[in-house]
């Protein structure tokens, strides 16, 4: 690849492989609700080291869900992290509940245990903690928390797919796990996500939420020889099509090899940057949980000599070379300013807001095109330097 061209933040990893298991799907007469779609929930489940896999359209739906599942709703409070995407605070508001913003720890860009303790109220039903970047939050804290407290917890797995904290997965500690296969995730089937769950109670209110509340679907009345079906709760059309699910059970074959591809990439980063000698902080890496790098994030301190994370960007920009914020704080976003309390503050978000960069990760970047981000990165840094 010539590194004349753009460097892209993200190229999704298609195989022949995949692109043959979606072809073959679309000869099924099952499109969509069909065998592929469960058998990709079983492998799921195997994967995850969890007894249920209920698989829909995407990790808002499945976040969505979650709360339904659980019977939140108005009136019901639901603690989120201020670093995270907007479908994890999205999720309650759907059910008419409120979003409890929560600051997060400095050292791993994850939900604060300590900062949990000061948002509980006798309102609080739940916790989403949010595995940021593909290492997994502080689960005994927050599962001892939840326990003090009679809470569920909802992991939020959209980027730790593999992730380990103790030697178990991320998706089997809370009562249900999420998960994200958006395009740039650690599988993809182009739009979709999954829930995970060890409660068969949970699992049946998943699936016939997911598909209009209706008794029966579709596959399941024909096996049945009925046409008959009730619908018994308020349910949504949040399917996942067989098409998507085959391109997910072919990625899923080899997952690992795109971990470890990831976590390789990543250690050449730290490499590089190390050699550059760039004073670049990343997210502390915790013993005890394994970390997939989803994300590759770095902290740019600010200097007296102008070095500022935005000027970095355009700079990296101006080379062709792609890079990306994960994520603007909550608070600061004009639709969540009305769940918050004059006295809340976010010290840790909004600091480590002005400084953090994901750089391009995926398992198809090469070392040479690390090289280049580095050497990009390491002449704009010695440009400042010469320039005062």
């Amino acid at each position: 690849m010539s590194l004349d061209k753009e460097t892209p933040f993200f190229v999704p990893w298609i195989t022949k492989d995949d692109k043959r298991a979606v072809s073959q799907a679309l000869n099924s007469r099952w499109l969509t609700g069909g065998p592929l779609v469960r058998d990709f929930e079983s492998a799921f489940a195997d994967y995850a080291g969890a007894k249920y896999a209920v698989a829909v359209n995407s990790c808002t739906a499945a976040l969505h869900l979650a709360m339904r599942a659980l019977d939140i709703g108005p009136g019901d409070e639901v603690i989120v992290p201020d670093l995270t995407f907007a479908a994890t605070a999205n999720a309650p508001v759907f059910c008419g509940a409120k979003p409890v913003l929560v600051d997060i720890d400095e050292k791993t860009f994850n939900l604060s245990p300590k900062q949990v303790l000061k948002k509980i109220t006798t309102k609080t039903k739940a916790i989403i903690p949010v595995h940021y970047g593909g290492q997994s939050c502080d689960m005994k804290e927050l599962l001892e928390i939840a326990q003090d407290y009679r809470l569920h917890i909802v992991e939020d797995c959209a980027h730790s797919l593999g992730a380990k904290y103790n030697d178990k997965k991320t998706g089997t500690f809370g009562a249900m796990g999420c998960f994200s296969f958006y395009p740039t995730k650690i599988i993809t089937t182009l739009e979709g996500g999954m829930i995970t769950t060890d409660d068969e109670k949970l699992e049946k209110r998943l699936r016939l939420l997911r598909e209009h509340g209706m008794s029966r679907n579709a596959l399941e009345r024909e096996q049945g020889a009925t046409w008959f079906y009730d619908v018994v709760d308020l349910g949504y059309n949040y399917r996942l099509t067989d098409a998507q699910a085959a391109l997910g059970t072919s990625q899923l074959n080899r997952i690992e090899d795109g971990i470890k591809k990831r976590v390789c990439i990543a250690c050449y980063y730290d490499k590089r940057l190390s050699v550059a000698g760039l004073n670049l902080g990343i997210p502390h890496r915790v013993s005890g949980r394994s970390h997939i790098f989803h994300l590759y994030t770095i902290k740019v301190p600010k200097s007296e000599k102008g070095l500022t994370r935005n000027k970095l960007f355009k700079s990296l920009a101006t080379s062709g070379i792609q890079s990306s914020v994960h994520y603007t704080p909550l608070h600061l976003m004009t639709f969540y300013k009305q769940f918050l309390k004059k006295s809340d503050t976010f010290p840790v978000a909004e600091q480590i807001y002005d400084q953090i960069l994901s750089l391009p990760l995926y398992p198809t970047l090469t070392k040479r095109e690390v090289t280049h981000i580095t050497n990009k990165i390491a002449d704009f840094m010695y440009g400042l330097n010469t320039d005062h």
